[in-house]
């Protein structure tokens, strides 16, 4: 056997535009999302940034349905090696640790805020002098009454944990267990089986995406619950939010999945699309029950 016959042949793909549809997706959004946040603060009555973040919303997934369209491509006209396919495990692998660090700076900063800052600015601990810009102030969690209410007037009440959080809560645990299930079908060679329970586990994901703006427009127009209500409506509309970002993330790539079954893709030994998904899926469950018990349950 040759040198070159003991390595592996690796597939370089030719050049492609759909990084950059994917980067302007990604500053159409942030930019949507950051002139939403202003606009909110402002009292600006305009669309400006909604319709911004809708696009980028809409770019980001149309540059990934023809992203997965390409490789998929690729897959079946058998260019992958084993080494190439252990750069994709290697890739979704780093992918979903670097989202652990960005929730993870934002549980942080919920902590920060609940077991120093409040504390703090209540006249609690070496900060003690704090307490005379407000001496009134009693420090507590959830910072309903703020301190200053004139500039940040606190929410009329949370949202109840037991309510739609569990409900919600239900609706992800459950369909942690369905795509493991559609998982078991792929090994089996089961292709009813596979289908059956994607399609069920997508249907989990958009029933969840659906209570959970129920909830946000019952906190806004009901409880007083907004962003400018404070620490406590800015912290939990920045976690729930970009947690609802990321399902509806996964749930699109669930039903690429999905519409891949319904086509007859994945074999028990080719099926790493579907795990990488199911991966991203199980990311964001894990996240919710850290919100369920850090911002709803705790938090009241």
């Amino acid at each position: 056997m040759s040198t070159q016959d003991a390595y592996e042949e690796y597939y370089v793909p030719h050049n492609s535009k759909l990084p950059i549809f994917a980067s302007l997706g990604i500053f159409l959004t942030v930019f949507g999302m950051g002139n939403m946040f202003n606009e909110t603060k402002a009292g600006v009555d305009s669309v400006f940034g909604e319709i911004v973040f809708l696009l980028g919303g809409l770019t980001m997934a149309a540059t990934l349905w023809a992203w997965f369209s390409v490789v998929i491509r690729e897959n079946h006209q058998k260019l992958y090696s084993d080494q190439m396919n252990r750069s994709y495990v290697w890739g979704m692998s780093w992918f979903i640790f670097s989202e652990v660090m960005f929730f993870a700076a934002f549980f942080g900063a919920l902590f920060y805020v609940r077991f120093f800052v409040v504390d703090w600015i209540g006249g609690v601990g070496d900060r003690g002098p704090s307490d005379m810009i407000w001496p009134e102030y009693v420090p507590h969690w959830p910072m309903v009454n703020p301190p200053n209410p004139e500039l940040f007037p606190g929410p009329a009440e949370i949202i109840n944990p037991w309510g739609l959080p569990l409900l919600n809560t239900i609706l992800l645990v459950s369909s942690s267990f369905t795509v493991t299930l559609a998982h078991h079908g792929i090994k089996e060679g089961n292709r009813k089986k596979l289908v059956n329970w994607l399609a069920l586990t997508v249907i989990l994901g958009l029933t969840f995406l659906v209570v959970q703006g129920y909830e946000y427009y019952h906190a806004y127009q009901d409880l007083g619950l907004t962003l400018a209500s404070g620490i406590f409506g800015t912290t939990f509309f920045m976690l729930t939010g970009f947690h609802g970002a990321h399902v509806t993330l996964g749930t699109i790539m669930l039903i690429v999945m999905l519409g891949r079954a319904l086509k007859g893709h994945f074999e028990a030994d080719d099926c790493f699309g579907f795990e990488a998904a199911s991966w991203y899926w199980h990311f964001v469950d894990v996240v919710w029950l850290g919100l369920f018990i850090f911002v709803y349950v705790l938090g009241s």
